[in-house]
């Protein structure tokens, strides 16, 4: 049997664990890890070529003990290189003394091969709340639900928002929540904080701040740019504030008799909970954890019972969805920001910012609102994103405001999410992408600032975008990680 080197990224191809040999694997097999063609790999002939490979690129991606997002077991553990590949590549993390400045992103969980690398599981958490007598909460992250059909075999990107609804009942949540509702609000407060910086010469341009693995790492390489961040918490922050100083009123609940989990495709969600200055939720699980109890308890999709949302903080509007993809963040924030412009709402042929939608890493375009001309940026996959910080950095940018995920896709590819064929990752991606925007499609609501919902919690407890109440329960700051941070 041979191996076979990857002379881009380095991965190796070894017959003998694969069961495969190289030369019958289809002409249109990529790589695994930076997807180029068969014709990229040479043989290795020389044993010392080996010996010299697995030295410089094997090496494993260090995971510190106190890691809250990631776990290794190393016994399970093959030295593949698989993840320190992944690391380099799509994270652009340097290696060495830096190694474990991990943004707890999880892409090397869903590059694993054995299941050494997992997110940190932490169902027991939840159980143990389940017989202290808690009332469980749960809400669930827009792109879990074109992928929970995944744990079942259904057709990648398959659409199960009752099922999962459905199945958290089953599993003893009191309510299920939607956190398109705080995607919503989310916009709502960034959308208007954008406006403000436009109009009155604020620090342009202006970062989105959802994606928590993106948050740490701007935090650890880059903090000469963080009073360009956005101060926005993300979806799930504003969730947990909402859900503890808000639903518990409306629902006459002691705060103390809670318990709130976040559903969620991202193993930084573990991190970000555990940020002081974010705080409301009490246990992030993903889908992977979820996939495994599922998978022990033998549980099958058709005796899950469909079920919906609860009528206070349920779905949110079709913006709120396509939160989940590239792109989705940056199209929702918009959406909205025509309204506060303008005064009015888009005719619905004009609502898709098409131009924004892709997946190819770096996309940019030119929005026009009245006499503003908007350059926007997006970026999924943080080696995509450093030219562009370095340009912020040095106060040369020409953007106006620009949207990162660290994930090739967005959310939707998620560490969390149950682990994909990564023969098929472009697919599978896609194919989730595609049924957010089909939803977002079917939706009669498509703005953040024409969901009830929203409207009435501003009306009844907000007052408005940035006022006191909001600022002090929905924003957040930043900190210069530069000198490391082991979680």
């Amino acid at each position: 049997m041979a191996k076979y080197k990857c002379t881009i990224c380095g991965h190796i191809y070894d017959e003998e664990k694969e069961k495969i040999r190289f030369e019958d694997l289809p002409e249109n097999w990529v790589c695994p890890l930076c997807r180029v063609p068969k014709k990229f790999f040479k043989l290795i002939e020389e044993t010392k070529e080996i010996v010299n490979d697995n030295e410089e690129n094997l090496n494993k991606v260090k995971i510190s003990n106190n890691n809250v997002a990631i776990t290794r077991d190393n016994d399970k553990c093959i030295n593949c290189g698989m993840c320190e590949t992944i690391c380099i590549k799509r994270e652009d993390m340097k290696f060495g003394n830096e190694s474990e400045l991990c943004v707890n992103c999880g892409q090397c969980v869903q590059v694993c091969p054995v299941k050494s690398l997992t997110p940190k599981n932490e169902l027991n958490m939840l159980l143990n709340a389940k017989k202290d007598g808690k009332i469980l909460i749960a809400y669930t992250s827009p792109s879990t639900r074109v992928a929970f059909g995944d744990i079942f075999g259904l057709e990648s990107g398959s659409f199960t928002q009752n099922k999962l609804v459905g199945f958290l009942k089953q599993l003893g949540f009191d309510y299920v929540l939607d956190t398109t509702f705080a995607a919503d609000l989310t916009i709502m407060e960034e959308a208007s904080e954008f406006v403000e910086r436009i109009k009155n010469n604020g620090k342009i341009p202006m970062f989105t701040s959802c994606c928590p693995a993106w948050i740490k790492y701007a935090e650890q390489f880059y903090p000469e740019i963080l009073d360009n961040i956005s101060t926005c918490k993300s979806p799930i922050g504003m969730m947990g504030m909402v859900v503890q100083n808000y639903f518990t009123k409306v629902k006459n609940i002691e705060q103390k008799d809670i318990f709130t989990v976040a559903i969620t495709p991202c193993t930084a969600k573990k991190y970000e909970i555990n940020r002081e200055e974010i705080s409301g939720t009490d246990l992030v699980l993903t889908l992977y954890e979820l996939e495994e109890y599922i998978h022990e308890k033998n549980i099958k999709y058709e005796e899950i019972n469909e079920d919906t949302f609860g009528s206070i903080l349920g779905e949110g509007s079709g913006a709120g969805v396509i939160f989940g993809n590239t792109g989705g963040v940056m199209e929702a924030a918009l959406r909205t920001s025509y309204y506060l412009i303008t005064g009015n709402n888009l005719e619905m042929n004009d609502i898709s910012f098409n131009n924004v939608r892709g997946y190819n890493g770096l996309r940019e375009a030119t929005i026009k609102i009245e006499d503003l001309e908007l350059k926007v940026a997006i970026i999924d996959g943080m080696s995509n994103a450093k030219k562009v910080l370095e340009e912020v950095k040095n106060g040369n940018s020409k953007y106006h405001y620009i949207e990162i995920m660290n994930c090739v896709g967005g959310c939707i590819g998620g560490g969390g999410q149950p682990k994909i064929n990564i023969n098929k990752e472009d697919e599978i991606k896609k194919n989730r992408i595609t049924n957010l925007y089909k939803r977002d499609d079917y939706q009669k609501i498509r703005c953040s600032h024409e969901n009830p919902e929203i409207i009435k919690i501003y009306k009844d407890y907000l007052d408005s975008p940035l006022s006191k109440v909001s600022e002090e329960l929905l924003h957040t700051h930043y900190i210069d990680r530069k000198k490391g941070d082991k979680y």
